[in-house]
Parts: structure tokens; sequence; C-alpha cells
């Protein structure tokens, strides 16, 4: 189970509640109010506890389970320990996903901006924002609704940051413009130039790079990537990207809706 030092967990729910949230059916479930305190793997969990199975490798952890319930592909219910109570559906790991996130919802910001943050004072800022000690805001930024600035991370002149997304501590971002729900964390880089330069025998001269970096919805950027903005055309990352740690975005790139990028 996760450690609470680290995460702070909600419920406990119902299988009603966990079944309406998921989509998944109820099986060997006759009491739908009882409920289940915390999700954890198949390995660890006890009576308590909201399980998954998903890929048939681990079916003898399945089978030999503790776990109260467990979400189930429909072929795989016969082999469930007696007294398991099974959701049934045919992605058991999404809705373990969805389950998961209902015990340990996303951070989101408690309107609480330190007295160590530098903010311009054009500078605008949603509701609930949270900016932490060293972060800088500059100029005729927009930050939305319940945005969290983690500690010394820098946001650029003009820079616009949707509602409910998390800039992690240290990183920096400049001629940007993000949408909502997005995660970006710690020590990545956005908005820097592109890497472009007329090569010659007289040397490299530099072209300005005088585009943007667009991100759209719910896309996560991982530690210490980067992603250059555009020389002229804008560099795009579409709705659902997941891009790793390590990575690096050259300048013009455009990746569509939920492409997912490894180092």
């Amino acid at each position: 189970m996760a450690d609470p030092r680290f995460f702070h967990r909600k419920g406990p729910f119902s299988i009603k509640e966990i079944a309406e949230l998921t989509g998944a059916t109820p099986v060997n479930a006759p009491d739908a109010e009882r409920r289940f305190d915390d999700v954890a793997p198949l390995q660890i969990a006890d009576s308590t506890i909201l399980s998954f199975f998903d890929n048939r490798k681990y079916i003898d952890a399945f089978v030999g389970s503790s776990a109260g319930a467990c979400f189930v592909r429909p072929e795989f219910a016969d082999r469930a320990p007696k007294n398991m109570v099974l959701f049934t559906t045919d992605d058991p790991y999404r809705a373990y996903a969805k389950a998961a996130t209902a015990y340990y919802p996303f951070e989101t910001g408690n309107g609480v901006i330190s007295d160590h943050a530098v903010i311009d004072p054009t500078a605008k800022l949603g509701t609930g924002v949270q900016i932490d000690a060293c972060a800088v805001i500059g100029a005729n930024c927009e930050i939305g609704d319940g945005t969290i600035i983690a500690s010394n991370a820098v946001i650029g002149d003009g820079v616009v940051i949707g509602s409910g997304c998390k800039v992690g501590a240290g990183a920096t971002i400049s001629h940007s413009l993000i949408g909502n729900l997005c995660l970006i964390y710690p020590g990545a880089r956005i908005g820097q130039d592109g890497f472009g330069f007329a090569m010659g025998p007289q040397g490299h001269a530099k072209v300005p790079q005088l585009g943007r970096v667009v991100i759209g919805n719910d896309v996560e950027v991982g530690s210490n990537s980067t992603i250059d903005r555009g020389a002229g055309p804008d560099t795009v990352i579409g709705n659902g990207c997941r891009i790793d740690n390590l990575v690096q975005i050259g300048h013009n790139v455009e990746l569509g809706m939920g492409c997912v990028i490894v180092s």
C-alpha cells in the first residue's frame, strides 16, 4: 500500500461506487455497500484492498491473492479465489487506473502564493493557483485555475498555462502556450531556442527562432526533457501526449494526438 507520508488517500469506496466509476461489472458481490480501503498489487493486497489482474503471466499471483476485490477479464473469473469480489471488464488496467485515481486524486492548487515567489504585477492568476517559494512568474503570464507552480520554476513573459496543471520544481517555460491538465515534471525545459544556424565556411550564423511551443490538453512532459520552440512555425504537442524523462523534441516538430515518446 502507498506510504501515507507521500500519498494522501481518499475513500473508502463501495462496490457500487467502484462499478459506477469504472464501468466494470461486479461479480460475487452480494453486498453492494461493502467498501474497500485502498488499491495495491495482488501480491501484497489483503481483504480490504482492491487490485487488478491484466497480464496472464501473473496468474499465480491472482489465484493465490488475498485481495478483497480485483478487476479481471471475464475469461479469468473462474480462476479467482473463492471469496474475492470481481469487477469484470475487457480492460482491467484502465479500470484500475480510474479507481486508483479516485483513491489518490491528482494534486490541484491550494491557492497559497508564497511570499518568496517573484510575480510580475501584470501576470493574471486564476482561482486557486498555488505558487511555491522562489518560483518566478513573468510579465503578462496567464495561469489557469488550480494550477501549481513549484519551487524554483521560471515562467517566462507572456506564457499561458491552462487550468489544473502542475509545473514541477526547477522547470523553465518560455514562448509557450500550454493547455489544461498538463503535468510538466521537474527540470523540464520548454520554449528555448531551437538549434538553428546558417552554416558555412565563414562560421555559423544564428537564425532567430521566432516560433512558439503549443501544447494541448492532458499532456505530460517528463523530468529533464526539452522542447525547443519553432524557428518560424510552431513546435506542436497534441492532446494526450506522453513524453518520457530525458527526451529532446526539436524545433518545428509536430506531434499528433496521444503520441508516446520514450527516452
